[in-house]
Formats: structure tokens, sequence, C-alpha cells
């Protein structure tokens, strides 16, 4: 299959009447995928009303159709047609946060959307992105669109377009190149179809955020609990990993350091992910600063493009640095827990 990739300024005036977004939509008309930019991460939109569309993004990403996809949209009045019913706690969120990267997960009108989008499930999940090229191909194509990250399972989630072309060409029949991504994490995904919200999984928008308009928040016991299973879209797998063993070492940097050391002493060739603070530091074999720790806004935004940039070079093993588990930093340690996949070491 041939991949097109349609160039698209967000800036341009009326995006939706643009030939490039125009394209794209038919594409998505006619059941086809197509990769388009997020202010999170690069998503692989498909019709969600189609059975057809859905199999073709699992089939793209190599993904376990087991897993639920988010359905996006490009005005609220869409979800009427596929949500039960959106509670006043939902409501608030959605005029706090939307467009944004906040995904809710609301009660599923059964018979609208294909249930291979939904998992068969009895709640769907659904978000407005922040993004203009991402609203004006919602829009054009006159569709909800399920859209997980455009990636191959289990890789880096993209940021780029050029990630996504590295993964998925051939895969897809397009995508739409709005330039880099701004949070760099996905949504955070939130269950509202309790008393209490639930968080299911951390991102983009943070707990203390969500606190300050709806209250009292809870927290999925999977992102506490490795026993327990996740409910959230995306999480059930092992994800974002780099080609080479990625151990997170709660220590300092010498302790860091020493590892590194110990493993190249083995012959090993060896790989650090830091900080633009500690880069300086480090002697391994590869040195790659992930944003400023003082700044966690610039480390999730480089964070996938950091663990891709370790499978450009030959290493054996790979040590990261952890980071502090409040607003943003929360979602940061929960993907570089995901795609380690491996317990952290304790210095």
């Amino acid at each position: 299959m041939e991949t097109r990739m349609w160039a698209v300024d967000k800036n341009v005036d009326n995006l939706k009447t643009y030939s490039q977004i125009i394209e794209a939509a038919q594409k998505l008309q006619e059941n086809e995928v197509v990769a388009f930019p997020t202010e999170t991460v690069y998503g692989l939109g498909g019709n969600a009303q189609s059975d057809a569309a859905v199999v073709k993004i699992f089939e793209a990403k190599g993904r376990p159709a087991d897993n639920p996809l988010i359905i996006h949209i490009s005005d609220r009045k869409q979800i009427h047609s596929f949500v039960k019913s959106v509670p006043e706690k939902a409501k608030r969120l959605m005029d706090a946060f939307w467009p944004g990267a906040l995904t809710l997960i609301l009660e599923n009108e059964k018979g609208v959307l294909s249930e291979k989008a939904t998992a068969g499930l009895k709640t769907v999940a659904v978000r407005m992105p922040d993004h203009p090229v991402a609203l004006a191909l919602i829009e054009a194509s006159g569709l909800p669109l399920a859209a997980p990250s455009a990636n191959l399972s289990g890789r880096p989630s993209p940021t780029t377009a050029a990630h996504v072309l590295e993964d998925l060409t051939g895969r897809i029949a397009g995508i739409v190149d709005g330039g880099p991504t701004g949070v760099g994490v996905e949504s955070t995904v939130v269950d509202c179809t309790g008393k209490i919200p639930v968080i299911l999984r951390p991102g983009g928008v943070t707990r203390e955020q969500l606190k300050e308009v709806v209250g009292e928040v809870g927290t999925d016991p999977a992102l506490v609990d490795a026993d327990q299973a996740p409910r959230a879209p995306g999480m059930k797998y092992r994800h974002y990993a780099p080609d080479a063993p990625f151990y997170l070492v709660n220590g300092t940097r010498e302790q860091v350091q020493q590892l590194v050391q110990e493993k190249q002493e083995e012959g090993l060739k060896v790989g650090v992910m830091t900080t633009q603070e500690n880069k300086e530091f480090y002697e391994a074999d590869k040195v790659i600063a992930c944003g400023e720790r003082s700044r966690l806004e610039t480390v999730a935004a480089a964070l996938y493009d950091t663990l891709r940039s370790f499978n450009q070079e030959d290493l054996d093993i790979i040590f990261g640095e952890v980071f502090p588990e409040h607003g943003v930093g929360q979602a940061i340690m929960n993907r570089l827990s995901k795609a380690s996949g491996l317990p952290i070491i304790e210095k």
C-alpha cells in the first residue's frame, strides 16, 4: 500500500477546506486509516462506526483487538449520538479541559459505534483534541474517529510525522503532517461512570488540575499495583519500549554511573537517559538528555522522541533516571515504567 503524506500548516485559515485535509478526509470516508497530529501524540484514525476501518487500525498497529480505542470528536454535540448520558461532573470536566488532553469514559449507546472500537464494552472513551489540524480533519470527514497512537504496538508513541512514517509506511493510507506535537504524552483517561471520577491513565491533564474542577478524584488500582488488570485504553500491554533492555534507577547520579561502569566492564554498550542538568556528568556509550528536570513538561514533550533515539544506537542496556510523581511527573513515570517492563533498580 502506498502511504500518502499531506503536509498541513496548522496556522492556515479554514483548514477544513484545505485540499490536503479534504483528501485525507475522503480516505477516512472510504474506511481507510489515516494518521494525524493531536496536541499529545499522533493518532491513527479510522471511522469509528465501521468494523472494516477499525480492523485496519488494529492490523496496521499489530495491536491486540481486545483493547478499546479512544473516539475523537470535533464538536461536543457529536457524543449525544453514541453516549447514553453525560453526568454533571463529566460536563464540568469538558467545560474545563475540552478541547484538550482529557479522555472521558462514559456509558456507551450500543448500536452506533463499531463494537470493535469499544471492544464490546458498555462504556466508550471519548475526547476532543486541542489541535487545529485534528479538529479540521474530524469535521471534514463528518465522522467520529477511533484513534489510538499511530505507532507499531509496543513502540514509543509518535510525536512527529517522521515517527509515524518509520513505523507504518506501507501499512496505512496516509499521514497528515502537522508538525511536532506539544504535550508529548497521551491524554489523561478519567472514568466518569461512577459517583467519583477515577483516573485510569495519567496524562496531559494532571490530578491536581482535575481536583480543582470536581473535587475528589480516585485512582485505578492498576496504576499502583502491577497485579491489577488496567481498565484504560492502551494500558493493558507493554508499551513505549526501546529495543535494548531499559532499567529505571531510583538513586543518585553517582549510583547510576556506577551501574554504567559495571556493565561496561562486562563488555556491554550502555546508554543513559537523563536530563539537561545531568547530561555532562555521565560517561556512557550514549547519553541523551530528555528535557529539563526543573521543568517536567519539557521531559514529557521529549519523552518518546528520546526513547526512539536510543534505537539509533547499538546499545546492550539503557539506564534511566526516575522523576517525582507530581503533576505531569505521574504520567512520565507511568510511561517509563511501561517502557521498561522491568523492576526499578532501588539504590
